[in-house]
């Protein structure tokens, strides 16, 4: 049964997916104390297809690009949830760290992290605002157009 977070993930049109497996030598997430770090996640849409592959500004549009940053934090959240069980034990969303795959001159690149922010807040409401780095890159994993990480207070 799904809790209060989980809920309003549902009632914003969105579902958790399986948290995916990585794709190198690394752990998906690691807890110590009280915070969870999770380690960078892929647009893996829910069917666990990478479907945004390519770059923002010649490939994708902005709504195409916060959508595949949405996809990213569903991501996060499934390897949080991995990691403590249920996401109502998060207390705050401490930072997230987006990457985004953009060709020279792209500049709105915090346009499309508001894709995965936008989703913490109406997942935990206050608790859900966090500090946030939002980089452009030249390449991600698997041709990935976004790749967030996070960090997570949790009782």
């Amino acid at each position: 049964m799904a809790g209060t977070v989980e809920g309003r993930i549902i009632a914003a049109g969105h579902a958790l997916p399986a948290p995916a497996a990585p794709v190198a030598t690394y752990v998906p997430f690691v807890r110590t104390g009280n915070l969870v770090t999770v380690s960078g996640q892929l647009c893996f849409a829910p069917d666990g297809a990478l479907r945004h592959t390519g770059r923002m500004g010649s490939d994708f549009d902005l709504a195409a690009g916060q959508e595949a940053a949405r996809y990213a934090a569903l991501n996060v959240l499934a390897q949080v949830k991995a990691a403590i069980g249920d996401l109502d034990r998060v207390t705050r969303v401490v930072r997230l760290g987006g990457f985004i795959n953009a060709s020279p001159g792209f500049t709105d690149l915090p346009k499309v992290m508001n894709g995965a922010s936008d989703l913490m807040v109406a997942a935990f409401g206050e608790a859900g605002r966090h500090a946030r780095s939002t980089i452009g890159v030249a390449e991600l994993p698997l041709g990935a157009l976004v790749e967030i990480e996070g960090l997570f207070e949790v009782a």
